[in-house]
C-alpha cells in the first residue's frame, strides 16, 4: 500500500521560509514524479513543483520559480520543498503526490495525473 506522509508546515511571516518534507512508503515505481499540490481557499489547486525521480529533472510554477526548491533524498524515500521569501498568497494546504512518470508526462504539474497522495500540510504566511 502506498502512502505519502507530509510534514513541515505551519506559521511563518512575510519573507520566512519553511521546508516540507513527504516520506513515501510502498512505492515501487523506479521512474516515477513527485509533486507539490497546493490548495487556497476559494481556489483550485495549484501545481508548485514536481521532480522526475528517475534522472532529478524539476520542474515549476512561475508562482513560486526561484523562491520554492524540490528535491529528493533516495535512501531516504523523501521529497522536500524548500520554500524561501514566503508571501501571504503562499498560504495553502499543501499536498504531496506521487504517479508513474507516463501518466504525468507533458503536464507534471497538473494535478490529475497523480493517483497517490498524501493528507496534506497547512502552510500559513501572515503579513
Amino acid at each position: 500500500q502506498v502512502q505519502l506522509v507530509e510534514s513541515g508546515g505551519g506559521s511563518v511571516q512575510a519573507g520566512g521560509s519553511l521546508r516540507l518534507s513527504c516520506t513515501y512508503s510502498g512505492y515501487t515505481y523506479s521512474s516515477d514524479c513527485m509533486g507539490w499540490i497546493r490548495k487556497a481557499p476559494g481556489k483550485d489547486r495549484e501545481g508548485v513543483a514536481a521532480i522526475y525521480t528517475g534522472g532529478g529533472a524539476t520542474y515549476y510554477a512561475a508562482s513560486v520559480k526561484g523562491r520554492f526548491t524540490i528535491s529528493q533524498d533516495n535512501a531516504k524515500n523523501t521529497v522536500y520543498l524548500q520554500m524561501h521569501s514566503l508571501k501571504p498568497e503562499d498560504t495553502a494546504i499543501y499536498y504531496c503526490a506521487a504517479a508513474p512518470f507516463f501518466r504525468v508526462a507533458g503536464n507534471v504539474l497538473g494535478e490529475r495525473g497523480y493517483n497517490y497522495w498524501g493528507q496534506g500540510t497547512q502552510v500559513t504566511v501572515s503579513s
